[in-house]
């Protein structure tokens, strides 16, 4: 194990050769550009390729690739690194390790966080960045103990963001917290592209002047400064910079190594990489790009409003896909709008995952139901309570009593309440489900994700795999041509129905055609000409044709709920626990009944009337529509 720490380290630090670069090609690039859509085929065939480049460092797994190849993927993401792991002979694989969230969305036991780790090292990674959303060095403590026992390199983290909190004095100080807990290096992470140019030069030399410790960059390219802040940050004696292949450069990704190669050459900052085999792995991408450029819809080269957003490069690209998924696309400018408020109100966090999902998710269900903070995902809550760490700034206080309702928040350590997991996790998995003990940690991070991919691994005939909803997107499209033809015949028939429906001052009407069944909406004050555009696809909503099953009329003091949002329907907190209903059950307001996923978080719904569950109406896992009926409630 010694042998092991005296070799990364040895790789790692640099400060006496030339300009170093990490690509993040395989990680953090097409996660900012393709929605973390990269399978493991894509990757192998030009593996090799890179280690030849002659890099730093390759960034290759953590961030949102472990849940995302399970998710949708239908991939095991520990399979995935030893895979790569086996191309990679000469460079150091690195991973996004989100501190005591690990690589999910709130914070896990100390004991998953250890054998994550453990496995990650035995599987392949010598370099782990290790981050937290909030600069709570608590969340990073366990997480850089762990990673030095284990013999590999601990890289500290500063998230960059711009408030009237931050300022450089405020990293200095995250800086010398994680220095005494024995980081080997410290990384600048500017998540939203946000790092000017002399304020990169002025932070890197104040740590430089502070800290006898290896400096990295990392700036995504959203607001165009990002080349301009690594010449800058070098100057001031950064000593890596993080870059991606062309083809998933720039946009919400890093600046490309090409780029960066022209700029520094011909001084002593040469970055001194195999150009050929560079020239091989772009021409290998830009074939790839092809075939995923329906993932980057709606995204400009240049964001001129990050600056105020100051949305990260994965948070743009999967807010886009969610917002379309909620069938609420042309909300994306308003939701831009509204993170600020929601951030300014939640204290001030800097963007990056967890807390970009945390206000982000917040600010589109502000925008969505139109009343702010009525629909308050579970997440949210944590984070008012204290239960992911510190807000950098005091929360709004109207707005922790609307979302908490007077209960208090902590002040500990947020892992120190937490029980251990991975016993509990080995006694209720099914073992005929396991295949090795790494499954045992996917279960414990994503319980739900990863039964269903295990289920799917073992018996995909009987459990076929999710169907990603990019690929829905993707599909959608090429069929939009081949059926536009169709529109015509379609929209005589509408018109003919609403004819009907508006001379019996009809306003919704059910009908059914061959195996399918239709609810058809006539919004009032639109003209039968407009049926025309909605059904081409071209206007807003005059009519709507909304396919699903018809249910039956509720009868007196009956009730359905239904869902406020797009997601997956879950009746219990995980596979194995109880769930929150079952028919017959009576309930008063404020009663959880169900929890929706949505944007990656778990949304518990409350019932609003006291009643009786008459009927459940779908399926534990099942996926669901805005406006579906989910129960049958007896009023009482």
């Amino acid at each position: 194990m010694e042998k092991k720490s005296t070799k990364v380290k040895k790789i790692v630090n640099i400060e006496k050769r030339p300009l170093m670069v990490t690509d993040t090609t395989l990680r953090d690039a097409h996660q900012s550009l393709w929605a973390t859509r990269m399978s493991t085929d894509d990757i192998l065939p030009v593996a090799s390729k890179i280690d030849d480049v002659g890099y730093h460092s390759v960034e290759v797994w953590g961030g949102a690739t472990f849940d995302v190849c399970m998710r949708y993927l239908n991939e095991d993401p520990w399979e995935r690194l030893k895979l790569i792991k086996k191309y990679f002979k000469k460079t150091p694989l690195q991973m996004l390790l989100r501190g005591q969230n690990i690589v999910g969305y709130k914070n896990y036991p100390d004991d998953v966080l250890d054998v994550f780790i453990k496995k990650s090292v035995e599987n392949g990674i010598s370099i782990f960045r290790i981050f937290d959303a909030l600069n709570d060095v608590r969340n990073l403590e366990k997480a850089i103990e762990i990673v030095k026992r284990e013999g590999a390199h601990a890289q500290g983290n500063i998230c960059y963001t711009i408030s009237p909190f931050h300022d450089i004095k405020h990293y200095l100080d995250c800086a010398r917290r994680q220095i005494n807990l024995g980081i080997d290096s410290l990384n600048i992470k500017d998540m939203a592209g946000i790092l000017t140019p002399y304020v990169a030069y002025d932070l890197v030399k104040a740590l430089k002047n502070e800290f006898k410790i290896t400096v990295q960059l990392h700036c995504h390219s959203s607001s165009g400064m990002a080349a301009v802040s690594y010449l800058k940050g070098v100057e001031a004696g950064a000593d890596i910079i993080d870059c991606a292949s062309a083809p998933l450069a720039l946009y919400t990704s890093q600046p490309a190594i090409e780029t960066m190669m022209a700029i520094f050459r011909d001084t002593d900052k040469k970055i001194n990489h195999n150009m050929a085999k560079l020239k091989e792995v772009s021409d290998y991408f830009e074939a790839l790009s092809e075939k995923k450029k329906l993932l980057r819809p709606q995204q400009s080269l240049i964001d001129i409003a990050v600056i105020t957003h100051q949305v990260p490069g994965g948070m743009v690209s999967n807010l886009i896909t969610q917002l379309d998924k909620q069938k609420a696309l042309d909300k994306l400018e308003d939701v831009l709008v509204e993170i600020p408020k929601v951030r300014q109100d939640l204290g001030y966090p800097p963007l990056v995952t967890p807390t970009s999902q945390v206000i982000g998710t917040q600010a589109v269900f502000n925008v969505l139901t139109g009343e702010r903070y009525k629909i308050v995902p579970e997440e949210v809550k944590d984070y008012v309570r204290g239960l992911y760490g510190r807000s950098p700034a005091p929360i709004d206080e109207k707005v922790k009593q609307k979302i908490l309702k007077g209960e208090k928040t902590i002040n500990v350590r947020p892992a120190d309440l937490l029980s251990p997991l991975m016993e509990k996790v080995k006694a209720e998995l099914d073992p005929d489900l396991v295949q090795k003990e790494e499954d045992y940690i996917s279960y414990a991070l994503f319980p739900h994700v990863a039964l269903s991919f295990f289920k799917t691994r073992k018996n995909p005939e009987k459990y076929p795999p999710v169907q990603d909803p990019l690929l829905g997107m993707q599909i959608e499209a090429e069929k939009k041509e081949k059926d536009k033809a169709q529109n015509t015949s379609t929209v005589d028939e509408i018109k003919n129905i609403v004819k009907v429906m508006e001379v019996n001052n009809i306003a919704e009407l059910s009908l059914e055609e061959k195996d399918s069944k239709f609810r058809i909406k006539r919004m009032m004050g639109i003209s039968l000409e407009s049926v025309e555009g909605f059904v081409s696809g071209t206007i807003a909503e005059p009519v709507k044709v909304v396919p699903g099953i018809v249910e039956e009329e509720t009868g007196a003091g009956k009730f359905y709920v239904e869902s406020p949002m797009i997601g997956t329907f879950y009746r219990s907190t995980s596979p194995t626990a109880e769930p929150f209903v079952e028919e017959g059950d009576e309930v008063k307001p404020g009663h959880v009944i169900c929890i929706i996923e949505a944007m990656k978080l778990m949304n518990e719904l409350q019932i609003e009337k006291r009643g009786r569950i008459e009927k459940i109406l779908v399926k534990n896992a099942q996926p669901i529509e805005k406006g579906q009926k989910l129960f049958l409630v007896k009023e009482l």
